[in-house]
C-alpha cells in the first residue's frame, strides 16, 4: 500500500501525487458528480472546525450512490484513502486528513422515507439535521440529539460523531437512536445493519460472503475481549471517545450503533433510519446566577431531582462575550448583574400548569438550599429562544475574542459523571491557572459535559506545549473522576494520540482489530481513533506560522489588523445554515463549500501564509473567484458568532486584487454610479430612451450586465432641484434642525422616497436640510473595491458634515447601505480623522432616529385614525446586520399598519451584484429562496416595503410587484390636517 504522508505543510510525495492523479483520471470518467482535485479544492478542504489542517488528495461530490460506490472501487484500485465528511463542522479534526474527501452535504441530502406512527425516518447522510427537524415538526416529531451546530451539520457527521447536545439526560446520545445503517465498506461490499439476535448473527457469520467474514470477527472480539470491555471499558454513559465496544455485549447486536462515534473509519452510510421523538408541548427556562464557577456545579445534583429536559451552563467570560456581541447581545439585554456562572434549567410539560408546577418546585427547592441567586423564570418563546441561540453560539462568541489566544480546543469536551463535577471543575481551575492562562466553561452541565475552552496562543511553540500539557492533564483528571475526554466532540486529531493511555492497551488492541476487521487496508479516514498522529503535529497555526499583513485601506483596527481579521473564522461553518437568517446567501442558493464566508477566510489565509498555496496566490484570479460569489450583505458581521465582516475584507482584497490586474471598466462604471446617475438624469429623458434602445442593449452587453435587467428610470428634476426650487417647507421645526443625506438613487431616479422623508420629518417638527454639496457616500466604490476614492469622498464628506455634527445636528439617511457606511465603514476609512467620529456619532437611518425620537424624546407623529393597510417588510441586509429592522417595524405598527416580517434573507441584488450578467441566475436563486414565494403570497392590497433600492429592484423585477420604500408607507399615513 502507498504510504501517504499526513504532514500538513509537507509536500505531498511524488507516488501519492502519481496515485491521486490516476484516480482523479478514473473518476472523471466514471462517475456523474463532481471531481475536485485542484490545488484551490484541496486547500478548502483541508480544514474544518478544529485547530488541524491537512491538504487532502482531492474532492469528490457525489451525485448518486453509484458515485460513492465507484470512487470506493477506484479508491481500492489505486491504494488512496477515502475521508467521508458531511459540514465540516467537526471539532477536534475528524474531517480533514491526507485522503480523498467524499463531500455528502450537496447532493446526497434527502429525506427518503418517514413512518410517523412507528416514529422512524430514513434520511440520506448529507441531509442537515435542523433541516430534518423542521420538516419533522408538521408530525409532532423530531430527532433528540441536539447538538449546537445543528442549523449546519449532516446526520452523517452526527452519527460519526455520536452527538448528543443539550437534552441528552432525556434523549441520550445519537447510538441510542440509530435503527439501521445502509452502508459500504471499504473493499465495496454494501451491508445493512440493524440489530440482530445473536442467533442470526452467528448464522450469518456461517457464510463464506464478507458479511459472513465481518460477523465472524466480531464474535471473535466479543469472545476474546468481552471480559475485559466489561470490566475495563469507562462506565460513564455520555461518551464519545474510542470504539463504542460495549455494543459487542448488548442483548442484541446492531453494527449501526457501532458506527455511531466510528468518525468515518469503519464504513461509508448511504441511507440511515433513525427513531423520532414527540416534540415538548411546553417548555419553560430558569436562569440561576451564581457568583462562583464550582458552586454552580455543586448545585447541578440537587438540580437533577426536579427532573428538568437540562442543565446548561454559559460562565462570566461567555456572558461578557455576549454582551459585546451586537448580534447576541439584545438576546440577553434582559439578564441583570454579572455572574460568573449562569445555569439554564430547562423542562418540559404535556400543559402549562404542568409546566409551572415544575417551575414553582425548582424555586422552592433553590430558596430553600439557597441554590445561586436571583432566579428568573422565562416562559415566553422568544426569550427562551434568545437564550438557546446564545448559548449554541457558545464557541463561536468565545471565537470573537480580538486576540492571538484563542479558546482553543483540546479539553474542551472531557465528561465526567455528574457527582464529580465540581470536584473536576476545580481541579481543571487549578491545571489551567498552572499554566498561565485561563478558561472559558460551558455547555451541558446536567450530562457532566463542559466544553472548557483554554486562552492558548498556538502561533508559539509555548502555546503548542501548553495545549499538549493540558490534554495529558484532562486525560488524567478524566480517568482519576471515572470520565472520558470526549462526551461528543469525539477523537479526530485532538484526542485519538492518548486512547491507549484512556483505554489501557487491551481495550485498545481490541478497537485496533476492530478496525481491521471492516477496513483491513485502513483506506477509511485513517489516522482517526486507532494509530493516531501526535495530537500537537497538523495545526493549523504552530510555531512555524509566519504570514504576510498586506498593506491596508482600511484600518482593521477592531480586529488588529486584517490579517486578524481573517483568522477570526475559525471555521465552524455557521456560514453554511441553511433557511433562516441571511448568511450566507450564496451558499444557501449553491450549497457548495467553495460559496461560503468560511472558504473566503481560509482562501485569504492560506495565501497570506503560504499554507497549501503561496503568497503569490493572494491576487491569483482563483482567488477572485472563490471571493467573486460574496454579496458584501455584512450578515456575517452580525450572524457569525466571531463576527467575521467579509464585506469588508472583500473590498480590502478586491483593491490589492485590482492594483495586480488593473480595475475592470464595470467596476468603475458602479463604482462611480453617483455620476453616471447625475449624467443620465441631466439627459434625461434621452438618456432613458437610450437606455432602451439596442443601442443601450450593446452598452449593456459591454458592461456585463445581464439583458434582462432593466437599468432605474433617471429623473429630470432631481430630488435636491425639487428641494432648492420647488419645496414649501410645511414646518414650524421647533425641533431643530436635520440634515438629509439623500442618497444617489433618491437624488436621481426615485426622488418620491426624498420627497416622503422630507414630509416624515417636517410632520415631526424638524428643519430639514438638505447639502447639494456633498458627494456620494462611497459605498459602491467600496463594494467594488475603489478604495482610495472611497476615501477621498469619505474626507470630503466628513469635512462636509462635520460641523454639524459637532452642533449636534442629527444626519438622516434613507438607503441603508449608504447612511450606515458613515458609522460602520469610514472610522476605519479615516482612522487618523479627527472628525469622523463625530459623523459617526450622529449618523442615523430614518427609522431608528424617528423612533428613537418617539422613545426618548417624546415625539408623538400626526398619524391618520383610521386603519393602515397590510404591509410586507422586507428588511436590507446592511439594516438587519448593522441595526436590525425593530425601528422600522415599530413605526410602521405605530402608524396603524399590519406589518410582518418577510423573514427572508438577502434579496439576491446586492448594488449592482445582481446586475451583473454572471451573478444574474445566483441572484434569482438567493431570492427565490424564501422572499419571492412570500412576496407572491401576498394578497393584491397588501404592500411591500423596503428599506434598500436594491431590495425594490429585485422584488419588481422577479415578481412583478411593486414595493414602496417605507418613507412612503408611513408618508401615506400622515394625517395632512396637522399642517
Amino acid at each position: 500500500m502507498t504510504r501517504i504522508s499526513t504532514n500538513a505543510t509537507a509536500e505531498i510525495d511524488r507516488e501519492t501525487r502519481d496515485a491521486a492523479a490516476a484516480l482523479e483520471q478514473a473518476l472523471r470518467w466514471r462517475i456523474e458528480g463532481e471531481v475536485r482535485f485542484d490545488l484551490y479544492s484541496r486547500m478548502l478542504y483541508s480544514t474544518d472546525a478544529s485547530n488541524y489542517q491537512i491538504e487532502p488528495l482531492g474532492v469528490v461530490i457525489p451525485r448518486t450512490y453509484d458515485d460513492v460506490r465507484t470512487t470506493l472501487e477506484l479508491a481500492r484500485e489505486h491504494r488512496v484513502p477515502v475521508l467521508p465528511r458531511g459540514g465540516g463542522s467537526s471539532l477536534a479534526g475528524q474531517a480533514v486528513g491526507r485522503a480523498v474527501i467524499i463531500d455528502f452535504s450537496k447532493y446526497l441530502n434527502e429525506l427518503l422515507e418517514i413512518d410517523p406512527s412507528a416514529r422512524l425516518v430514513r434520511v440520506q447522510p448529507g441531509i442537515v439535521l435542523a433541516q430534518l427537524n423542521a420538516r419533522l415538526r408538521r408530525y409532532g416529531l423530531m430527532f433528540g440529539p441536539d447538538p449546537a451546530s445543528a442549523d449546519r451539520a449532516t446526520i452523517g457527521g452526527v452519527i460519526g460523531n455520536n452527538a448528543s447536545g443539550s437534552h441528552s439526560i432525556l434523549y441520550g446520545m445519537t447510538a441510542d437512536h440509530v435503527v439501521e445503517a445502509h452502508t459500504l465498506l471499504a473493499d465495496g461490499t454494501e451491508l445493512s445493519f440493524r440489530a440482530l439476535s445473536w442467533e442470526e448473527v452467528e448464522r450469518r457469520a456461517a457464510t463464506e460472503s464478507r458479511e459472513g467474514q465481518l460477523y465472524r470477527e466480531l464474535l471473535r472480539l466479543r469472545a476474546e475481549y468481552g471480559e475485559a470491555i466489561a470490566r475495563e471499558y469507562p462506565k460513564h454513559w455520555r461518551r464519545a471517545s474510542g470504539y463504542g465496544l460495549p455494543v459487542l455485549l448488548e442483548p442484541q447486536l446492531n453494527v449501526a450503533r457501532l458506527l455511531a462515534s466510528s468518525e468515518g473509519t469503519l464504513a461509508v452510510g448511504l441511507e440511515y433510519t433513525l427513531a423520532l421523538v414527540p416534540v415538548p408541548q411546553h417548555t419553560g427556562l430558569v436562569l440561576l446566577q451564581f457568583d462562583d464557577l464550582v458552586a454552580a456545579m455543586e448545585a447541578v445534583p440537587s438540580l437533577l431531582e426536579t427532573d428538568p429536559a437540562a442543565v446548561e451552563l454559559m460562565d462570566g467570560m461567555l456572558i461578557r462575550l455576549t454582551r459585546e456581541q451586537p448580534g447576541y447581545a439584545p438576546r440577553i439585554a434582559f439578564l441583570r448583574g454579572n455572574p460568573e456562572a449562569l445555569l439554564m434549567i430547562e423542562y418540559f410539560a404535556e400543559s402549562e400548569p404542568e409546566l409551572r408546577a415544575k417551575i414553582e418546585r425548582l424555586l422552592a427547592m433553590t430558596s430553600e438550599k439557597r441554590l445561586g441567586r436571583d432566579p428568573l423564570a422565562i416562559l415566553d418563546r422568544q426569550q427562551q429562544a434568545d437564550v438557546w441561540a446564545v448559548r449554541k453560539a457558545g464557541l463561536g462568541l468565545l471565537y470573537s475574542i480580538r486576540s492571538d489566544f484563542k479558546p482553543i480546543a483540546c479539553i474542551e469536551d472531557v465528561s465526567v459523571p455528574v457527582e464529580h463535577l465540581a470536584d473536576y471543575v476545580r481541579e481543571i481551575l487549578r491545571l489551567v491557572a498552572e499554566h498561565g492562562t485561563t478558561a472559558a466553561f460551558y455547555a451541558h452541565a446536567s450530562a457532566g459535559c463542559l466544553h472548557v475552552r483554554p486562552l492558548v496562543n498556538l502561533k508559539t511553540a509555548e502555546g503548542v506545549r501548553i495545549m499538549r500539557a493540558l490534554t495529558e492533564g484532562s486525560l488524567a483528571l478524566a480517568k482519576r473522576f471515572g470520565g472520558v475526554l470526549s462526551g461528543e466532540h469525539g477523537d479526530g486529531l485532538a484526542r485519538g494520540e492518548l486512547n491507549p493511555l484512556l483505554f489501557g492497551p487491551t481495550l485498545y488492541q481490541c478497537m485496533r482489530e476492530l478496525k481491521a476487521a471492516f477496513d483491513p487496508l485502513r483506506l477509511l479516514n485513517p489516522g482517526k481513533i486507532v494509530d493516531c498522529p501526535p495530537l500537537d503535529q497538523h495545526l493549523r497555526y504552530g510555531p512555524d506560522y509566519r504570514p504576510l499583513e498586506p498593506k491596508t485601506y482600511f484600518r482593521f483596527a477592531h480586529d488588529g489588523g486584517f490579517l486578524r481579521a481573517i483568522e477570526m473564522c475559525n471555521g465552524a461553518g455557521v456560514c453554511r445554515k441553511l433557511g433562516t437568517g441571511t448568511m450566507c446567501p450564496s451558499y444557501m442558493a449553491t450549497r457548495d463549500e467553495r460559496d461560503t464566508t468560511r472558504a473566503r477566510a481560509n482562501v485569504l489565509r492560506n495565501a497570506l501564509a503560504g499554507r497549501i498555496l503561496t503568497v503569490r496566490h493572494f491576487t491569483d484570479p482563483r482567488t477572485y473567484d472563490v471571493l467573486d460569489l460574496c454579496l458584501s450583505c455584512k450578515a456575517c458581521k452580525t450572524e457569525c458568532p466571531s463576527s467575521v465582516d467579509m464585506a469588508r475584507i472583500k473590498a480590502e482584497f478586491l483593491a490589492h486584487y485590482y492594483a495586480a490586474h488593473g480595475t475592470p471598466l464595470r467596476a468603475r462604471a458602479f463604482g462611480h454610479i453617483h455620476l453616471l446617475n447625475r449624467i443620465g438624469s441631466r439627459t434625461a429623458p434621452m438618456s432613458n430612451l437610450l437606455a432602451r434602445s439596442p443601442l443601450g442593449a450593446v452598452g449593456k452587453r459591454l458592461l456585463g450586465v445581464h439583458p434582462e435587467r432593466a437599468l432605474p428610470t433617471f429623473v429630470r428634476v432631481s430630488f435636491d432641484r425639487w428641494f432648492r426650487e420647488q419645496h414649501v417647507p410645511q414646518t414650524d421645526g421647533l425641533r431643530g434642525p436635520v440634515v438629509y443625506f439623500h442618497d444617489t438613487f433618491v437624488t436621481y431616479n426615485y426622488p418620491e422616497i426624498g420627497r416622503a422623508t422630507v414630509a416624515l420629518l417636517e410632520a415631526a417638527g424638524y428643519q430639514v436640510l438638505v447639502l447639494e454639496r456633498r458627494r456620494c457616500c462611497g459605498r459602491p466604490m467600496i463594494s467594488k473595491g475603489l478604495l482610495r476614492d472611497a476615501q477621498r469622498l469619505a474626507r470630503e464628506n466628513v469635512a462636509l458634515l462635520a460641523p454639524f455634527a459637532r452642533a449636534g445636528i442629527p444626519i438622516v439617511g434613507t438607503e441603508p447601505s449608504c447612511i450606515l457606511s458613515f458609522r460602520d465603514e469610514y472610522p476605519d476609512l479615516l482612522p487618523d480623522s479627527p472628525d469622523v467620529a463625530a459623523v459617526a456619532e450622529r449618523s442615523f437611518l430614518i427609522d431608528e432616529f424617528l423612533t428613537r425620537a418617539m422613545e426618548h424624546e417624546g415625539l408623538q407623529l400626526p398619524w391618520r385614525s383610521d386603519p393602515g393597510p397590510r404591509v410586507l417588510f422586507h428588511g436590507h441586509c446592511h439594516q438587519k446586520a448593522l441595526i436590525g429592522i425593530k425601528h422600522t417595524m415599530s413605526l410602521l405598527r405605530a402608524a396603524g399598519c399590519q406589518v410582518e416580517d418577510s423573514g427572508a434573507g438577502c434579496c439576491g441584488m446586492a448594488g449592482s451584484f445582481g446586475y451583473e450578467a454572471e451573478h444574474y441566475e445566483i441572484s434569482r436563486k438567493i431570492g427565490a429562496d424564501r422572499l419571492f414565494p412570500k412576496v407572491l403570497e401576498q394578497p393584491d392590497d397588501a404592500v411591500i416595503a423596503v428599506m434598500g433600492v436594491s431590495c425594490r429592484e429585485q422584488i419588481a423585477h422577479f415578481t412583478g410587484r411593486r414595493p414602496f420604500h417605507v418613507t412612503e408607507v408611513l408618508a401615506q399615513r400622515l394625517d395632512r390636517t396637522h399642517h
